[in-house]
């Protein structure tokens, strides 16, 4: 029978508890532990778990339930080429669900919900990573590139074929020679006004370096590609543009003047068949052009109606965002996976006796356990309610409700700070719930092993994370550089003065003083201020912009300087504006952490909001720990609550170890998803049998005796002896 920790009686933890006054407790650990009695706050798991579905619970839900379908499931024994088989079934499978229907506009007979699309779509990570890239590189690459960048007669032409899988498609975008610098890619489609009946474009790979490589259904599956080229016409270069191109006819052979390499055996997702294409003279005809932001007339003329070169092909290459949010989704997804499974176990496995003489205690309360799961649990959280905000503000963009250019720069933006922490995160993650399980978490049955060679290209593709970062940095830079050119004088002495407050704080002792008037000396007081929200995102605020302002004033000589000198002394600060979007990245997730909490209503919300509040500062307290240095060298932190910022997490710890299956079951991880044996009851099963095997043992009058309680018998004894003969007359 599988001990519930929601409903055991409440038992303990370790001495530190007895500094948290709302945790009743007794002496000795021996878990799971119960809610607290009392009327202390309790997550209401239904709620919360209906709040990190967000708005497009019902695609979600079904997809749920969809993934827990076998039939869909990661095999554990196969080869690379019967995963690669397997996978395509099952994306038939998808087709037959008719699961990307949601992602069409109406005119294509869709509802134009991508962001129930890619909701969807996030939920089959737990299925099988490869089967989840393979429907991305299908739906949301290929054909999402057709449907952005096409005009209605070429999505009518080629978008229901892509969708039933008539047409199998790769996104051929990446450049062995050129990876995430989509700008200076080398192959070429150069206009011909005498080919074919109006024009033809004619596709050619000009040396090695420009073959497109990494592509997914390239090795086997691919029946036509959508390729980005540089748009040669009348001998201009009008930069990179999609084409559809066909590359195999009907049986999968290649088509004349394509050639293609299969990429093999890789690290994860080998139930894709990335491959490798490249395109000799190949022709093509004129309306194969994707044509929506650029055009071609049979004479050769471009037309487009964006007239800023730069800004047409960061409009192109928007359709790259659609993987970045749903990867963001699924590294989310995959975290709660590996939480799940590794916190279950933590609950469960028993290790070491010291705690009490009969039985050993529950991993989960060990404070070291504690400190390397929870604290992950709450990034993860953070991460959760951020991406509903990414979703929504893509569904926006991409619905056509808010399509305009700095709706997608904040979407792009937004989505290239998300990705690269949730990957992160996720990779971080896996590994230490891996090791968490000790020598279970390396067994193939238990998923993490597997899952975490899935995830490792996550922080590559669609976008390399540091990559990434630095453009999320140029943008805030770009802000702030903004914001000064754009105020009036009356606008600059405010500005002044607000600068002069923020470097008060840095270069004179009043903030850390006032802190530490505050505090007066008091852990308890330094805590309560320390949890206080406003504290909080004060902190985390004034780092995001004092780390982006602190650039651009190293950089502010950089527009005075010739292209290749501005370049030099930009990447002398490269890492400062890394570290930048890094803390930009905190502050989001903390924020919409903080609008998730205080959108919770109705019964039951006032106990979720203090746990999730628990979690929050958890999340919140540990980014500020994890850049103490920069806080306190910057004078944004006093030296007490520097000190305290320890003592203080390991409160949090405690607080929160009594919700910890709470917190993991509003992940919505159904069995189906979890497929680990040691997160469904075998291990429970296990300390059962050895709990019943004890006990009936210690009944038994012929159990053996162990050698030491002999020794400390015999001990015993000759000290009562040796102090009845010091008494005798």
């Amino acid at each position: 029978m599988t001990t519930d920790s929601r409903t055991a009686p409440a038992t303990t933890t370790s001495p530190a508890t007895a500094e948290v006054s709302d945790v009743t407790t007794t002496a000795n650990p021996t878990g799971p532990i119960s809610i607290p009695p009392g009327g202390s706050p309790r997550l209401d798991i239904a709620q919360v778990s209906e709040a990190l579905l967000g708005k497009w619970a019902d695609a979600r839900l079904e997809a749920r339930e969809r993934a827990a379908r076998p039939e869909l499931h990661r095999p554990l024994d196969a080869s690379v080429a019967e995963h690669r088989e397997r996978v395509y079934e099952q994306l038939q499978l998808l087709v037959k669900d008719d699961v990307s229907r949601r992602m069409l506009p109406e005119h294509l007979g869709g509802p134009n919900d991508n962001g129930g699309n890619v909701a969807s779509f996030e939920e089959l990570v737990v299925a099988d990573p490869s089967l989840q890239i393979k429907a991305g590189v299908q739906w949301g690459l290929y054909t999402s590139a057709i449907i952005q960048l096409g005009s209605e007669e070429q999505q009518h032409a080629w978008v229901p074929d892509a969708m039933d899988l008539t047409t199998p498609g790769a996104f051929a975008m990446t450049e062995i020679g050129h990876g995430s610098d989509v700008q200076s890619l080398a192959t070429t489609a150069t206009f011909d006004p005498a080919g074919g009946e109006d024009g033809e474009w004619v596709i050619h790979t000009p040396f090695r370096a420009a073959w497109k490589d990494f592509l997914g259904n390239a090795a086997i599956h691919a029946k036509a590609a959508t390729l980005f080229a540089r748009l040669i016409t009348n001998g201009v270069d009008h930069g990179v543009h999609c084409f559809y191109v066909p590359v195999r006819d009907a049986a999968g052979e290649l088509l004349p003047g394509i050639s293609s390499e299969d990429d093999g055996e890789k690290g994860g997702l080998n139930g894709i068949d990335n491959g490798r294409l490249a395109f000799d003279q190949v022709r093509i005809p004129r309306t194969n052009l994707l044509n929506r932001y650029g055009d071609v007339a049979p004479d050769g003329t471009y037309t487009s109606p964006i007239e800023s070169p730069g800004r047409r092909f960061f409009t192109m290459l928007g359709t790259l965002v659609q993987g970045r949010v749903s990867l963001d989704g699924s590294a989310i997804r995959a975290s709660q996976l590996a939480l799940h499974i590794a916190i279950t176990y933590a609950t469960q496995r028993r290790q070491f006796s010291a705690a009490d003489p009969t039985q050993e205690t529950v991993l989960m309360d060990y404070q070291a356990h504690l400190h390397r799961l929870l604290p992950k649990l709450a990034e993860t959280y953070a991460g959760a309610f951020a991406h509903e905000q990414l979703l929504q503000a893509f569904d926006d963009v991409f619905s056509g409700r808010a399509d305009d250019p700095e709706s997608r720069e904040d979407l792009e933006t937004l989505a290239a700070t998300l990705k690269p922490t949730s990957t992160r995160l996720a990779l971080d993650t896996v590994q230490e719930c891996r090791e968490a399980c000790g020598g279970a978490g390396f067994m193939a049955e238990n998923q993490l092993v597997g899952l975490h060679q899935d995830l490792d290209v996550y922080a590559t593709f669609e976008g390399d994370n540091t990559v990434l970062l630095q453009l999320v940095a140029k943008r805030l830079l770009s802000d702030y550089t903004s914001e000064l050119s754009s105020v009036d004088r009356a606008g600059i002495g405010r500005f002044i003065a607000q600068r002069a407050e923020v470097l008060a704080k840095r270069h004179t002792p009043w903030a850390r003083l006032g802190q530490s008037v505050a505090d007066r000396g008091n852990s308890r007081r330094a805590f309560d201020s320390m949890r206080q929200a406003e504290f909080q995102e004060e902190m985390l605020a004034d780092r995001a912009r004092i780390k982006v302002e602190e650039v651009a004033l190293a950089l502010r000589g950089a527009g005075k300087m010739s292209p290749a000198d501005a370049a030099s002394e930009v990447n002398k600060h490269q890492v400062e504006m890394l570290d930048a979007a890094r803390a930009h990245a905190d502050l989001v997730r903390w924020r919409a952490f903080t609008a998730g909490i205080e959108g919770l209503e109705g019964p039951g919300a006032e106990g979720s909001r203090a746990v999730l509040t628990d979690v929050r500062d958890l999340f919140g307290l540990t980014a500020i720990n994890d850049d103490l240095a920069w806080f306190l060298l910057s004078g944004m932190i006093s030296t007490q609550r520097g000190r305290q910022i320890d003592n203080d997490l390991r409160r949090l710890l405690w607080r929160l170890r009594p919700h910890v299956l709470d917190l993991v079951a509003a992940f919505d991880i159904r069995p189906g998803h979890v497929r680990a044996p040691i997160a469904l009851g075998g291990e429970q099963e296990r300390q059962d049998e050895a709990a019943a095997y004890f006990r009936a043992q210690r009944a038994s009058k012929s159990a053996p005796v162990s050698e030491k309680t002999l020794r400390d018998q015999a001990k015993k004894a000759k000290r009562a002896a040796s102090s009845r003969s010091s008494v005798a007359p």
